[in-house]
């Protein structure tokens, strides 16, 4: 068996990054959604709902992002203990994103420069996206009046000259407007009147926080007006509130961003090199060439290339698709590549 160790200029460390469509079957805007009615009827809709792009009876059903309430006073769902007030599954979702977002049990949410008590979570199904969600591909609509206004939210990645970071990765506030572009009719930061941002966008976690304040100031007129359930304390209310948001204006879309790391392994074999052959069928049981051809023109034929550490064991086998034939006359450059 022939070795040739590599050269330093042999090897090649390569990053490129690739962006795909998040939701099932390929699908870049998802615009139906539907939900389980045994998850809803179970005691996990208190804390969120799981979001299907096809009725969950079927068996092409998956989930695709889940709905969350959350509300640091308690507000919007049931008191676990009717005499204890301020406890409650909205209570528990608010402290799980504060310690996974801000890393403490302290501090409070804020949408571009406003506090806000309460949001809604939109948490992307793990299974979705493999690494992260590309900032500047977000745009969800929302109904927001009878008469059909709606509102489109995406992140303002497009506009921003610095990145601000979080103990879950990057961090994007959420404008309305189209893919980056700040509509004319809100102030220049995107943000609504006094309400703060319309949200964040943490695309290291999949995660889309929606400020419960920035939305109860633009929903309603006559649509559905989320605020109306705050502070009424009924099973999963707000849960369901925002579904129905949802399947009102019907478009939700965003893409996946993964970074892929492949090594090129340039192989070269010479006109003097890899020339004669190692199979033992070609010597007799004599010792001697059972064809005479090979002694003055000898010929190969490379089928695969084997890859080695300094103690000779395999690591990886590169093969080729076709025989590649070899002798002195001719060189051959193989490139490998190793994705990981």
């Amino acid at each position: 068996m022939s070795y040739k160790r590599f050269d330093l200029e042999d090897v090649v460390v390569s990053a490129e990054s690739v962006t795909a469509p998040v939701w099932s079957n390929d699908t870049t805007t998802l615009t139906t959604f539907f939900t389980s009615s045994t998850q809803i009827g179970g005691t996990s809709a208190d804390y969120y709902y799981d979001v299907y792009q096809t009725s969950s009876t079927l068996d092409t059903a998956r989930v695709q992002f889940s709905i969350a309430y959350a509300d640091k006073k308690g507000s919007g769902s049931l008191y676990f203990n009717p005499s204890v007030a301020g406890k409650s599954p909205s209570s528990t979702v608010y402290g799980q994103f504060r310690n996974l977002v801000l890393g403490d049990e302290e501090s409070d949410f804020t949408f571009g420069t406003v506090t806000s008590e309460h949001f809604y979570a939109l948490t992307i199904d793990r299974a979705r996206y493999k690494e992260t969600l590309l900032p500047g591909t977000l745009a969800l609509k929302l109904h927001v009046s009878s008469s059909g206004a709606e509102i489109t939210l995406t992140d303002n990645s497009q506009v921003v000259t610095t990145t601000t970071f979080t103990d879950a990765g990057r961090v994007y506030e959420l404008i309305s407007g189209s893919l980056g572009t700040v509509n004319t009719s809100v102030n220049s930061n995107g943000y609504t009147n006094s309400s703060g941002s319309y949200g964040k966008l943490l695309p290291d976690i999949g995660v889309i926080l929606l400020n419960g304040n920035a939305l109860d100031s633009t929903v309603g007129n006559g649509g559905l007006a989320l605020n109306t359930g705050r502070n009424a304390n009924t099973a999963d209310a707000n849960n369901g509130k925002f579904y129905n948001l949802l399947t009102l204006s019907g478009s939700f879309r965003v893409q996946s961003e993964e970074t892929i790391t492949s090594n090129f392994v340039f192989v070269r074999a010479r006109n003097s090199e890899f020339n004669y052959s190692t199979n033992p069928s070609l010597i007799t049981g004599s010792g001697e060439l059972r064809h005479n051809v090979m002694i003055n023109t000898p010929q190969s034929y490379i089928t695969a290339v084997g890859l080695y550490n300094d103690n000779n064991d395999l690591l990886a086998v590169a093969k080729l698709s076709r025989p590649l034939l070899k002798d002195f006359t001719k060189e051959a450059l193989v490139r490998i590549k190793l994705d990981y």
